[in-house]
């Protein structure tokens, strides 16, 4: 049976590498900030968020403990405000909506944010870039949550960003990701690549 979680991580290797800028978006306990950091390694950077306290914490004596390289920054804010401590363009970044494990169910991502910091995301975007969106549809929120994003990224042109639903048909209360790409920079007639372009 498909693990979605290796699944998951699968797509960001084959975007992400040494030297590379990331984003958590949802930091929790730091799963996948070490994750993150551990890709990119010292010469590369990690940017995390998270609106709770506690998860700042947890992740940050969690990143000691693995023996993570200094090459991230723990944000404590809400990931809608990306770009007020992002500046570069980003190669990957992660979102793992829903609640922190272990921590107060009632607090869970939020649509008013959650799509915010997805369009935030796609703007930072480098060429040869991937957004991970996991999705919890299995309470109302995580429910609304992924309807909005799938709504969202179903309008957006796919010369832009190639957005990838998947999920086990059969199981539809079942957590799903969603996988946002832009194309290598050859490729990509819009944005910063575009930009970059006409520099040269």
């Amino acid at each position: 049976m498909i693990d979605l979680l290796k699944l998951h991580k699968h797509f960001i290797l084959t975007h992400l590498k040494e030297g590379d800028v990331a984003v958590d978006f949802t930091m929790g306990n730091g799963y996948d900030t070490e994750f993150l950091s551990k890709t990119v390694g010292e010469s590369g950077h990690v940017y995390a968020f998270d609106i709770q306290a506690q998860a700042v914490e947890s992740t940050a004596k969690h990143l000691r403990e693995v023996g993570c390289p200094e090459n991230y920054t723990l944000i404590h804010d809400s990931h809608h405000n990306v770009k007020n401590y992002v500046k570069e363009p980003i190669k990957a970044g992660m979102f793992n909506l829903g609640w922190l494990p272990g921590g107060d169910k009632s607090i869970t991502t939020l649509r008013e944010t959650t799509l915010p910091a997805i369009e935030a995301a796609i703007d930072l975007m480098d060429h040869d870039a991937i957004i991970n969106v996991a999705v919890y549809p299995g309470h109302e929120e995580g429910d609304l949550e992924g309807k909005m994003i799938c709504d969202y990224l179903a309008g957006i042109s796919r010369h832009k960003v190639c957005a990838t639903k998947v999920n086990i048909l059969n199981s539809p209360s079942s957590p799903y990701f969603i996988v946002i790409e832009t194309k290598t920079l050859e490729k990509v007639p819009y944005g910063r690549s575009h930009e970059k372009k006409k520099a040269d």
